[in-house]
């Protein structure tokens, strides 16, 4: 378990903004995910979209915030996020669509796993952000983007 005390600032102040590009860069920032029930607290315990087991304490004279910077290390930072975390579901037409669409989420250091045939984007913003960069392979009907209904029909049919 990781403690974690206090806040450094937050994820979009310059200085921290430029340590955390950098660090997202070697695949080193990880979100801890605060429910709204737990936000207002000052000691909590949650796991980060890593895996990290956080012991979280806050200083009675701060409040938690979305996007508060709670660790920043050499190779490492957590940052909090409210609420769950959102997940963008894509599923390519075919072999190559899928290559494209593999190539575009490395390319943007998008954060993914997989469900069977369908990438599932763990987005860190904005949606339409994150389609924007991907426009063109939607429109042409390479890429589908899926409802979490048609991620349900998937698991039962294949």
């Amino acid at each position: 378990m990781l403690r974690i005390h206090g806040i450094i600032g937050a994820s979009d102040a310059p200085d921290l903004h430029a340590a955390l590009h950098r660090l997202e860069h070697r695949d080193g920032v990880e979100y801890l995910f605060v429910p709204a029930h737990e936000a207002g607290r000052k000691r909590f315990r949650l796991t980060t979209d890593r895996g990290t087991d956080c012991a979280v304490s806050i200083d009675r004279d701060q409040a938690l915030f979305d996007g508060a910077v709670l660790l920043l290390e050499e190779d490492r930072a957590i940052v909090a996020r409210f609420g769950a975390q959102e997940i963008w579901r894509l599923k390519a037409r075919d072999g190559a669509a899928a290559l494209q669409l593999g190539w575009q989420a490395g390319n943007l250091h998008w954060r993914v796993r997989f469900d069977g045939t369908v990438l599932e984007v763990l987005l860190d913003g904005d949606r339409g952000a994150y389609r924007a960069r991907i426009t063109e392979l939607i429109e042409s009907g390479l890429v589908e983007e899926l409802s979490d209904d048609a991620r349900e029909e998937l698991r039962r049919h294949g």
